[in-house]
Formats: C-alpha cells, structure tokens, sequence
C-alpha cells in the first residue's frame, strides 16, 4: 500500500492574532503554501508559498519529515474570528496536494476548509493528561472533536483552547500491539536506526530481532554494575534496573521507536498499512497481546475523530515522565545513574527529542528557535549524526516553560527539568523547580489581575496520598510510591506557597493539573488574612486513564476522615495556613475524588472571579463540580 502524504497531522499548535503554526509528518520533503481566512471574502489574512523562516523541517527517516509552519498573517487578526486555513504541499515535480483533498475526513459535516477560533480572552477552555492506548476505557479526544462539533453547530461556545498537562504518550508503558506496529512503522518510513553503546545490541536496527524485544524489555535496559556505589545508596541493592516503571515490559529505547509512536499516537494512517500478529510474541505472551490489541484497536477506531479535533483548535501540551520515562528526574541519586550510563542517558534523551519534534516545539516556535538551529544540523538525509552531543544538546535545553498572553494570562510550568535537587540525600525527592525558576515564575505573575497556571502535578495534592509518600521517603523509598508532589520537597513547597501569599501575585487563580489518573477540585484561601487571594485547583486525569477504582474509594473516605476540615492532623501539613475546601462532583454529599476517563472543561470569566469546572467523561456523563458555599 502506497504512503501517505500526511503522516500525522496536522495540528494546530500557537496561535494568535500574530502568528498561527501548524504541525505535521510527512513522506517527502514538501514545499509548502498556505491560506488563511475568515469565514466572508475577501477577508484574507495569509496566502503564500513559505519560505525558509516560515517552514522549518526535520528529517527523522527517508521518507518522514516533521514540519513546522510558522505563519505571520499580514494584518492582526481580531480576536473572536474563525480562521479558515488551506495548506498546499508541492512536491519537486510540480504537483500539488491540497489539504483539503488529502484528508477529506478532517472535515465536520458541511465544512469545506478545517478552522479554528483566536480568541485572546479565554472563556471556555479543554484540558487533560494521561492518555494511554491501551487502558482500557475510552479516550477523552474523542469528547473534545464532539466538543468542536457542537460548537461549529452552534449547539454550544467553541473551545478557545486545548491544554494537554503531560503524558500525551507514554513511552515507557507500550502495548504488545502498539510495538508491533511501531517495528512495521519504523521499516516503512526508514526511521533512522541508531549505533548504541553499553547496550547488549550494538544497534537500535537489531532491537526487534532480539528475543526479550516483545514483553522482556527490562532484560535489555539498562543495570550497569559499574555505577554500583550509586546503586548502593539509591537502591540499597547492586543490579537493580535503572529505569523505575512497573510497566517497563515494552519500553521504547531508540530514537525512530518514539517517531513512529507519536506518528501513531496521533494518526490513524500508518495503523492502515500495518499488519498486526502475535507471530513474532512469545507464546507466555499471546493472551495478554489478544486482550491488549482488543483495546488498542478501540483506540485505533477514534483516531480520526481525535486527528479532525486537533485540526481544528489551538493546541498546547506540556511533558511530565511517562513522555520521557517514569520517575524522570525524581531524585538526585535517580539522576546519578541515569545520567552516569551512556545507554540509559540515550534513552531519555530519545524521548526527549521526540517530545520537542511533536510537542514542544509548537508551544512557542519563536523561544525555541534557538534550541532548532543547534539541533537540527543533527538530522541529515543519511540519518543522525553525532547522536550522543545531540542527545546532550537536547538534555542541557532548560527552556521548555512558556506564556501565554490571553485574558487571563496562562503560564505553563516546566516542574520537570529545573530540579530543586536533595542536597543531604540521593533517595528524597527533588523539589519539582527549583529557586531560579520559581524567582521566574513570581516575576511572570506580578501585575496580572488573574492567571491560569498549569502544573503537570497537582500543587495541592489530597492529604492522604502525600502522607503516604512522605512515610516512604522517609524510609529511602520515594522511588516506590511516586512521591512527586509539590510538597515533598520543603524549599519547593515553602516558596510556591509564599507566592500565593506574596500581595503582589494575582488575587484570582486557577491552576490546571492532571497526573495522577482521578479528577477532582479545590477551593483554597488563605488562613488569617483579609483579602485573600482565590485560588481553583482543577485536576483532570486521565484522558484515557483511570485510578483503581476500589483502591481510589479506600483513599478518598480515610482522606475525609483524617483530614477534615477540624481535624488536628491538618497542622502537620506544609499548607496549615491555607483553607482548602473540596468541591463535590454532581453535588454528591460525600465522594470528592473522581475516577473517569475523559477531558475537563473550564469556563471562567477575564478575572477568574467565577470558575466553573466540569469533566466530560468518554462515557458520556457529564460531571460538574459543585462549589462549597
């Protein structure tokens, strides 16, 4: 069967009255023309053929090409209007695809072109994490092209915005089948395989014909005994795997693995042109493959619905670990032995680089121009030069933070990359930024009326499951139960607290936050202070990922218990002098904590004055948090 053209996308990624980018693969390298326009001629604002500045490409196999489009419209666009957008890819015979012909299925019933709305002041805004193939639920993009939909039916507003807050992909945690089609991807678009060092394979191009590559994966990763002095102390044991995910039977090592899973993560093409057999998977395998592919192809039925939704609203995202790899980070000693092996130090910085070519980039083309120009001389038509200093380049990028200046203003945190590090320990958690970046984040804050912040982690975790954590790092094992929260780390937590404190930051905020694969909402204010700033906690997880459900109850009732509102236990939390109040899911008098695949939706007015959140779950229920009073 014959390539596509588009191999994944294309996505809408910044865009304002200044600038609109677009994202996508494709098979060749293309030149590229586009249109912008509004709904009446002759109402343009974009019609060219794009030059060097306007379209950047990366080439990651002999026929895969990543493809920014960066587009100054030559007038401002004034917010509220609906862009209509056609992009033409002349190939070097002088033929010409347009978009609209290429992808008829990106089209909503009655479209001729795919749009977006520019909005500056957000009203009404999309947002989740945790969206994993093979979890067996449905997938919450799903929700957001139904969300489009009605708004291009003017059944209800259209999203102003999509906010993705971490594990779009999960590279560390992949199905039987998803690797399967990932090999078959990796052979038919000639990504560039990769020589690896201290690794029992010489060459990521022997990985899929070696017999632990199908569900034996940790027998391949890394435990190199040489770092044992690390591992003493980190693990308190010798030949201890270096990478920490229960779920590591699958994970993805080289770089063309992580190409072809966004490629599939975001696209249903490729997955039409694959065969998937449990021909090559060992027979103590086979039946977890059969139940596993049965859910994978469910996920696979919705991706055209969730490439049409992409398509047709601006789109940010964020990474937090399972993008790279669980535990990314986590500690000081974590990253001792990381970073202090060769093959293991590879591995991230593969899933890195995959993250700026299909993520981070979009966010804000502009900022990370610098990072394009250092690493794209890398990328060549016979494949990566140089891997382990583009891998470095990648890793010493601090820059993955961003702003953007809407009404309210939205600042989205990097709590991966800038560590607060233990200084008197490997195994305590390191605090998720440390003092420079949140220095950085006050002087973002002052002087706004009202911000949306978005934390990959919850700033205000439940009670409960910290206390957990913080029993396990106590013991040297913060390893064991995640203990990634803001609170673990005390000079973290101390100055992010201060801030909300500090009557110079906004009076009114609401922070985003996923992670943790349950949903639920706070309301917190100040303790003994008058005119205290308001601050919404909206946490939205998983966008196809759920929490034990009975597990989940367990936590939820002993929470209300020994955290309620009087309880003495509150005084030995770090937020003693904050008030958090619970909003309650459909009013339900007792549950705080939800479990349910799907996206969230936030509707707040310019100052944030009324915030209200909802979670539209993938099975169709509709969940609005009830405020307190």
């Amino acid at each position: 069967m014959q390539l596509p053209t588009i191999l994944a996308g294309p996505i809408v990624r910044r865009a304002n009255a200044k600038q609109v980018c677009f994202w996508l693969i494709t098979n060749q390298a293309y030149n590229f023309s586009a249109k912008l326009f509004g709904q009446q001629e002759p109402m343009i604002w974009f019609d060219a053929e794009l030059d060097d500045q306007q379209l950047c490409q990366v080439q990651v196999g002999t026929q895969a090409f990543v493809n920014l489009l960066t587009l100054e419209p030559n007038s401002d666009i004034p917010c509220g209007s609906r862009v209509s957008y056609d992009i033409s890819l002349h190939d070097k015979d002088g033929g010409k695809n347009l978009l609209s012909e290429l992808l008829p299925t990106l089209l909503y019933p009655g479209q001729s072109f795919p749009s977006f709305v520019i909005r500056r002041q957000i009203g009404q805004m999309l947002h989740g994490s945790c969206r994993k193939p093979h979890h067996d639920s449905g997938d919450g993009l799903v929700i957001v092209d139904q969300q489009i939909e009605l708004g291009l039916t003017g059944q209800s507003k259209s999203p102003d915005l999509l906010m993705m807050s971490g594990d779009q992909v999960y590279t560390d945690d992949v199905a039987g089948p998803t690797l399967v089609a990932i090999k078959q991807t990796i052979e038919k678009l000639g990504l560039f395989h990769e020589d690896l060092q201290g690794a029992t394979i010489s060459s990521s191009k022997d990985l899929f014909e070696h017999p632990h590559c199908f569900y034996q994966r940790p027998e391949l990763l890394p435990d190199d005994p040489t770092t044992a002095n690390t591992y003493s102390q980190f693990f308190a044991a010798k030949r201890k795997p270096i990478f920490t995910s229960v779920n590591a039977s699958n994970h993805l090592i080289s770089f063309a693995e992580v190409m072809a899973m966004y490629i599939l993560t975001w696209s249903p093409e490729m997955w039409q042109r694959v065969n998937i057999s449990d021909e090559a998977i060992p027979d103590r395998f086979k039946t977890k493959f059969a139940e596993e592919q049965v859910i994978v192809e469910n996920f696979v039925a919705g991706l055209v619905k969730v490439r049409r939704a992409l398509a047709h609203v601006r789109v940010y995202m964020i990474f937090d670990d399972h993008d790279v790899t669980d535990d990314w980070n986590l500690t000081r000693g974590w990253e001792e032995a990381v970073y202090g092996n060769l093959f293991a130090k590879r591995i991230v910085g593969n899933a890195l680089l995959g993250y700026w070519l299909c993520q981070g980039w979009g966010n804000d083309p502009t900022k990370l121009q610098p990072l394009f120009k250092s690493c794209s001389e890398f990328f060549t038509k016979n494949g990566i030069q140089q891997h382990d200093l583009l891998v470095q380049q990648i890793l010493d990028w601090e820059h993955w933070h961003y702003c953007l200046e809407t009404l309210p203003k939205l600042v989205v945190l990097d709590t991966r990359t800038q560590r607060w590090r233990s200084e008197s320990s490997l195994s305590k958690p390191s605090g998720l930024m440390d003092w420079e970046a949140l220095c950085e984040l006050q002087q973002e804050l002052i002087g706004q009326e009202a911000v949306i912040m978005v934390s990959a982690a919850p700033i205000f975790g439940v009670k409960l499951i910290e206390t957990i954590q913080r029993v396990f790092t106590f013991f040297g094992k913060a390893l064991t139960v995640d203990a990634e929260n803001w609170m673990a780390h005390k000079g973290t937590a101390s100055v992010m607290l201060n801030i909300f404190r500090n009557r110079k930051t906004p009076p009114n905020f609401v922070i985003l936050s996923g992670d943790v694969h349950y949903s639920f909402v706070y309301d917190i204010t100040l303790r003994f202070r008058h005119n205290s700033p308001n601050i919404t906690q909206i946490t939205s997880s998983g966008i196809k990922n759920e929490f034990p459900d009975k597990l989940l109850k367990w936590f939820d009732r002993l929470n209300r218990i020994l955290y309620s509102k009087y309880s003495p236990l509150n005084w030995f939390t770090q937020r003693r002098n904050m008030l958090v109040r619970h909003r309650r899911p459909n009013d339900h008098k007792l549950t705080t904590l939800l479990n349910g695949a799907g996206i969230g939706l936030l509707k707040i007015d310019q100052a944030c004055n009324k915030v209200e959140a909802q979670q539209l779950c993938a099975s169709g229920e509709v969940v609005i948090f009830t405020k307190n009073d």
